[in-house]
């Protein structure tokens, strides 16, 4: 009577195991490996410009995240170069035309941000 509903309790518990094993596996690892007192430079203001363990609602600096959101964006489009490159010869010059202005858009899009002065950290 419960037969037909064995393989769908066994695909639950596979990927109960799927999902639930690394993350066991890499705190069981973490204890047995890992060091248990963190080191200073570890809790230091390295990437986000404060400090890590503050009230969450404190004022903070958003020069680093536009500096980050910039090259992500940027850091995207030059992405399309790849896939353009490798196909350039049969592409031919529109393809190559339309690429110069793709890339005249970016490079004004680039001036544009260096003048309003968004890469500068003061």
């Amino acid at each position: 009577m419960l037969d037909g509903y064995f393989p769908i309790l066994l695909f639950i518990l596979v990927g109960l195991a799927v999902g639930v094993g690394p993350v066991v596996a890499g705190w069981v690892a973490s204890r047995l490996l890992g060091v248990h007192r963190p080191d200073s430079q570890k809790l230091s203001p390295y990437e986000c410009g404060f400090e890590a363990f503050e009230d969450a609602r404190m004022r903070f600096d958003v020069r680093y995240y536009l500096v980050a959101i910039l090259f992500i964006l940027f850091d995207l489009e030059i992405a399309f170069l790849f896939p353009w490159a490798v196909v350039l010869r049969e592409i031919g010059f529109f393809g190559f035309a339309a690429m110069m202005v793709f890339l005249a858009i970016l490079v004004v899009g680039f001036i544009y941000e260096w003048k309003k002065g968004a890469l500068e950290w003061e």
